[in-house]
């Protein structure tokens, strides 16, 4: 399996498992990872999801040149099932890295390595992201003269200052952990020992809140940016108003004046 997946409690880890090749994404590894993406969103058990890469090196390389690439610009024919649903779908890419996909969930990065091309645009598809001390970032598709199609011309300038989106996109120098610390593409840098810990303190918390409420402040801060601030607003009670009728904002509200635990359904 190129892309592995478990769920501990409310919880679902996606990793990247190709790390011999720098967890570079495959054909099998893209197939793999559209079906755990519909599987964080569509099952209710599941309210967070991680994803990380195996080994200490790497988080995320980007398109396998040897694999991927040649299946896309015809220069060799689908050989396996894997290869075939790549072929006739082009959309799994996307999917796959979440440039066209919603988990509808929050989803926490663990970045243990490096996390370039590719993978920096997976990063931008997340919500909350922990790398390791030791873990570099960037898009460096512009030294080969290509294009990074993953989103990250539109969702980079909206989630750092846009000098240094800039700097990223059309240098195609790599970061450091600090420095994407620093300009806010990352929430918290940890020694790498204990960046999948640091994720699943993240993850943890985010399931033991109301999952209704996650779900719609997120999808809120998401679909507003770019609007003026009146019709934000506006959309902004579209998404609130829902989540006072759930069972779930009575028993919030209820657990605190009983002083005790809240148990969120989900509903």
């Amino acid at each position: 399996m190129h892309a592995l997946f478990e769920k501990q409690g409310h919880v679902a880890i996606i990793t990247l498992n190709r790390p011999e090749a720098l967890n570079a994404l495959s054909p099998e590894m893209l197939c793999q990872l559209v079906d755990h993406w519909k599987e964080v969103r569509d099952n209710p058990d599941i309210r967070v999801a991680v994803v990380t890469g195996a080994g200490p090196k790497s988080f995320c390389s980007g398109a396998d040149l040897g694999q991927l690439i040649p299946l896309f610009n015809g220069a060799r024919t689908p050989q396996n099932d894997y290869e075939k649903r790549v072929v006739e779908d082009r959309g799994l890419t996307g999917i796959g890295i979440l440039r066209d996909f919603d988990t509808v969930k929050p989803v926490v990065a663990a970045v243990n390595g490096f996390a370039v091309a590719g993978g920096t645009e997976l990063l931008q598809g997340t919500d909350i992201r922990v790398a390791s001390e030791k873990a570099r970032f960037g898009l460096q598709e512009v030294k080969w003269a290509i294009f990074p199609g993953g989103g990250s011309t539109v969702r980079l300038p909206r989630q750092i200052p846009y000098c240094r989106a800039m700097e990223i996109l059309i240098t195609g120098d790599l970061i450091s952990a600090q420095e994407a610390y620093m300009i806010g593409l990352v929430n918290k840098v940890v020694p790498q020992e204990n960046v999948m810990e640091a994720a699943m303190e993240y993850a943890t918390k985010l399931a033991k809140n109301g999952p209704i409420a996650v779900q719609a402040i997120r999808r809120s801060a998401r679909e507003c940016i770019g609007y003026p601030e009146k019709e934000a607003m506006a959309m902004e009670n579209q998404f609130m108003a829902p989540v006072f009728k759930t069972e779930d904002a009575v028993e919030g509200p209820r657990a605190f004046m009983e002083k005790r635990e809240p148990v969120f359904k989900g509903r």
